[in-house]
């Protein structure tokens, strides 16, 4: 069956390590737009980090953003789907993650370009310095994260380095048990993982389900691209999940197909295979 939708992560996916979108994977995204298949980016990503890209894409479909808990209008801002993480539910989260000393963002302002709050970060996390002064615009930084929470906010957000998000991610999840959903994206070359906590029904695959039955899709006619395991989701979903040359090793024997690497256009070899080579 034709693909008539297609779902792609952006980092590690659509983007290089350097955050750079290749000739090749642009020109097989206009090459499929013009065979009626419409495109998708589905990120971890908070959506203003996320947004400019789609609008260079000139994408038709809305921006799902945050593993699946915000899908926005890019143009208009118009929040079109939103699973927030309850505030006492947040609460404890920011409890247990003091009592195991790890860095924690509380992203919000789902209606607007999105903030991130922090009450502080430890020095020695370098990545995530970097990352905040990056987007010190979207900064806010109070002095009790547990008296700021008083509304739902989009997410929790944690990072460090992988061995030690490891462990705190096996913590959370046993101490919030059937309460959140943990996506973890791990770079094993540089040691660092990102770890989110979400509302029980927000994910990527939820989200592309959610698209797809807006289009008239069905699953067998979507192909998922990603590379990491807050992909897995929207990858299992798919009727022809592909992952990722640099993805882990352990993504790479389950299911689904592999394509080359983010360096050398993984994406394109994928679009050319499985969409322009069966038209």
């Amino acid at each position: 069956m034709p693909i008539r939708l297609l779902a792609l992560d952006i980092d590690g996916t659509l983007l290089t390590s350097r955050g750079e979108l290749t000739a090749r994977n642009q020109t097989a995204l206009q090459a499929a737009k013009q065979q009626g298949v419409q495109v998708v980016l589905l990120t971890g990503r908070r959506f203003n980090s996320a947004r400019e890209l789609v609008l260079q894409l000139a994408l038709d479909i809305p921006l799902v953003s945050h593993n699946g808990a915000l899908t926005k209008n890019i143009e208009t801002l118009e929040t079109l789907d939103f699973h927030p993480l309850a505030a006492d539910i947040t609460r404890e989260i920011i409890r247990i993650g003091r009592a195991c000393g790890v860095d924690m963002i509380c992203c919000d302002d789902p209606h607007g370009m999105g903030t991130m709050v922090i009450e502080g970060v430890s020095e020695q996390n370098k990545a995530l310095h970097r990352y905040l002064e990056k987007y010190r615009h979207s900064l806010v930084e109070v002095p009790d994260l547990l008296e700021y929470v008083q509304c739902d906010p989009i997410q929790m957000m944690f990072s460090g380095r992988c061995d030690p998000m490891d462990e705190f991610a096996v913590e959370l999840g046993r101490a919030m048990d059937g309460q959140i959903q943990l996506f973890k994206t791990r770079y094993r070359s540089v040691d660092l993982t990102l770890l989110d906590a979400l509302s029980l029904t927000a994910s990527k695959g939820e989200s592309l389900a959610k698209l797809a039955r807006e289009h008239g899709v069905t699953p067998d006619e979507v192909m998922a691209v990603g590379d990491n395991y807050n992909d897995l989701t929207m990858l299992r979903f798919a009727g022809l999940g592909v992952v990722m040359g640099n993805a882990e090793e352990d993504m790479k024997q389950m299911e689904f197909a592999v394509t080359g690497s983010n360096e050398n256009s993984g994406v394109a070899d994928a679009i050319e295979k499985y969409i322009l080579a069966a038209s």
